[in-house]
């Protein structure tokens, strides 16, 4: 009978970074002006890889498919935070809150698996080159590119659906810019000992074991590359994996430290910060790492500009 009493939350209050309003208009202009830039610098990656015939390769291929997805995750989250700074009123209703956090969270947990998959081709490229197109023919493209897509929304579901099969009936103020599910769910009233080890084994799945791929195809990776005979091939292999070891490290370094970390070590001031670095910084350096350092996107962009002119 007393559960019928509980008052049951319609709405939350998402705290933001700040309070200060003067401080509020310049993460407007500052994140805008990340989140632009996200959109153009992804954009041009996959408009460059379909215009031009030399980048029609499997790796351009699922790096299109990260592009294409960091424009979802980032727009699945940013155009909310920034009018949430601009008005300086951060209310969001429950169903919105939970609708963002399965996206996000989805859209997440995919680029884990797609970076897993990216890792495995590099392997099959260098270790295995007179394979390789077989090996990774379109039809195992679109496997492992569908396999990363639906893995990502699929376990999405069991941790969302776990999350919201608890009472929120209490405080409504998350500490937190967007609705991150650690963070909403410090909010529930039950003990949420279950669904947090439920959502420690889902990480596990969509962080480490694809982590472990990337670690052990690096490895032979590195293996194979140092046996070369040729500084120039060599080289071309360093350079291919450095740029995307990186994105790796800026991924992985940051989301596992939030969703990994157990709950009591944890400071609201200290997930916001972990946040903002994955959610608006890292998708804008995923293309210019990925152009700074790779020559055939250069050579493509500059024959596109040049054809322009």
């Amino acid at each position: 009978m007393e559960a019928e009493n509980v008052t049951v939350v319609s709405k939350f209050v998402l705290v933001g970074l700040t309070n200060d309003r003067k401080t509020q208009i310049l993460l407007f202009v500052v994140i805008l002006i990340f989140y632009l830039c996200t959109l153009v610098g992804n954009f041009v990656i996959i408009v460059l890889v379909q215009a031009d015939s030399r980048l029609h390769t499997p790796m351009y291929f699922f790096l299109t498919h990260l592009s294409g997805l960091e424009i979802c995750y980032v727009s699945s989250t940013v155009p909310q935070m920034l009018a949430h700074l601009f008005s300086g009123n951060g209310t969001i209703s429950f169903i919105r809150c939970t609708t963002q956090m399965y996206i996000a969270l989805s859209l997440g947990s995919t680029e884990g698996l797609l970076l897993g998959v990216m890792a495995y081709d590099r392997y099959l490229a260098i270790c295995h080159p007179f394979i390789y197109m077989v090996a990774m023919d379109k039809w195992r493209q679109l496997q492992l590119t569908t396999a990363s897509w639906l893995g990502g929304f699929l376990l999405s579901v069991m941790n969302v659906g776990c999350t919201l099969r608890l009472p929120f009936c209490g405080p409504n103020r998350v500490n937190h810019f967007f609705c991150e599910l650690p963070v909403v769910l410090k909010l529930a009233c039950a003990d949420t000992y279950v669904t947090e080890n439920i959502i420690f084994g889902a990480a596990v799945l969509i962080l480490l074991i694809p982590l472990s791929v990337i670690l052990t195809s690096y490895g032979l990776i590195l293996s194979t590359v140092l046996q070369m005979q040729s500084a120039a091939g060599r080289s071309k292999a360093f350079s291919t994996c450095a740029s995307h070891l990186a994105v790796v490290t800026l991924f992985y370094g940051t989301v596992i430290s939030m969703y990994m970390r157990p709950r009591s070590s944890t400071t609201p001031d200290s997930d916001k910060k972990i946040a903002v670095f994955y959610i608006v910084v890292t998708p804008l350096l995923n293309p210019v790492i990925y152009t700074l350092r790779n020559k055939d996107v250069q050579g493509a962009l500059a024959k596109m500009l040049n054809t322009k002119h």
